[in-house]
């Protein structure tokens, strides 16, 4: 006997037809929150996150920048007045409060340091910017501080300090220059350098083909021949008086000039030949500028200045001048004061005399042509 099936009741069908539509719509949204994930990637969190972190890292450099300048500035003008205070070579009144003064220093230091770290974290809190613009207001200070005339005399004992005998050497040297220079009458010192005008062209012209120093060209004609040329008694040409050359110093110049034959006579040529030399000896004496002088002024005769500095086991102008009893020690003197007399006048179009007023520590500021200031 086959039974028929029930009918559904009308609750029985709404409830199918509700599973029925919900069953798509819960597909549906599942689609939905598939789909929408990937937009939710966190690209958008991820700029200024890396905008934040490459922001701090330049103020950490800024400020690592600022501590750092003043850190060193600060040592420096503690070493240099130490230096300056207690120089000499007696342990209880020179060495040992020297050395005291800087342990004294490295204290001090350390508790600049803890009271920053401090300091920083509060200014941290108040702004992310505040420790670097702090730290670099602290070092501009310091540069203004130090840059005033009043203290140049400190780095300069500090370079002393730190240069030893090398340093103390050239000092002396620098000295020697600025007192010959000093020594000079200003009227014929500046008659020579309008004289030098009508060569200043051909010498710029040769001192940048062999790169070097202008200035110590024009020292070197000034010693020379006051640049007025001509043949002298002991063979010397022209306007830089060449005498005896290498032939390969002369072929370096017949290229530069692109001619066949050199003429000593001719002031470009001669000035060629001055600055190729010059460039020789002084890369023989390994950049060293009174000794690279002295070897320009000897030249080849007797063996040349490094066979005379093998002899005597010199190895410094310092400790060869004493042996130069009919070679003539004085001549880088001369060379380098003429020099600066054309730098002083290049610079400010006038000779300054050294013993008025500022003159001196202005022009010891300015340098000696070939040489880096005292300051």
């Amino acid at each position: 006997m086959s039974v028929a099936p029930k009918p559904k009741s009308s609750y029985s069908r709404a409830k199918s037809s509700v599973k029925n539509t919900t069953k798509p719509k819960k597909a549906r949204s599942q689609s939905v929150d598939k789909t929408s994930k990937p937009r939710k990637a966190v690209r958008k969190r991820k700029t200024p996150l890396a905008f934040w972190s490459r922001k701090n890292l330049l103020l950490l450099v800024l400020e690592g920048l600022g501590l750092a300048i003043s850190a060193l500035l600060g040592s420096m003008l503690t070493l240099g007045s130490s230096a300056n205070s207690f120089s000499g070579s007696s342990f209880f009144a020179d060495l040992l409060p020297f050395a005291a003064g800087i342990a004294l220093w490295v204290i001090i230091a350390a508790g600049l340091l803890v009271g920053w770290l401090k300091c920083r974290s509060w200014l941290w809190n108040k702004s992310h910017m505040l420790p670097a613009v702090f730290a670099l207001s602290l070092s501009l200070g310091m540069i203004w501080f130090v840059s005033h005339d009043g203290y140049t005399q400190v780095f300069t004992h500090f370079r002393s300090l730190v240069g030893g005998k090398q340093q103390a050497a050239r000092t002396t040297l620098a000295h020697q220059v600025y007192a010959a220079y000093r020594r000079y009458d200003q009227p014929q010192l500046q008659n020579m350098i309008q004289r030098a005008e009508i060569f200043d062209s051909d010498i710029q012209q040769a001192a940048k083909v062999f790169a070097v120093d202008v200035n110590l060209l024009h020292g070197i004609a000034a010693a020379e021949s006051s640049f007025i040329p001509r043949t002298s008694h002991d063979g010397g040409q022209g306007l830089f008086q060449i005498t005896a050359v290498p032939k390969f110093i002369l072929q370096q110049a017949t290229q530069a000039l692109a001619i066949a034959k050199l003429d000593l006579a001719n002031p470009r040529h001669n000035a060629f030949v001055a600055a190729a030399t010059l460039k020789h000896y002084l890369a023989e004496m390994n950049d060293d500028l009174f000794l690279g002088l002295l070897a320009y002024n000897i030249g080849p005769r007797n063996g040349g200045l490094s066979f005379i500095m093998q002899q005597y086991g010199a190895s410094d102008f310092v400790s060869m001048q004493p042996y130069l009893q009919t070679l003539p020690r004085d001549y880088p003197i001369r060379v380098l004061s003429y020099a600066l007399a054309f730098k002083l006048w290049q610079q400010d179009g006038k000779l300054l005399a050294y013993q008025e007023g500022d003159n001196a520590i202005r022009i010891q500021r300015l340098g000696i042509p070939g040489m880096a200031a005292l300051f």
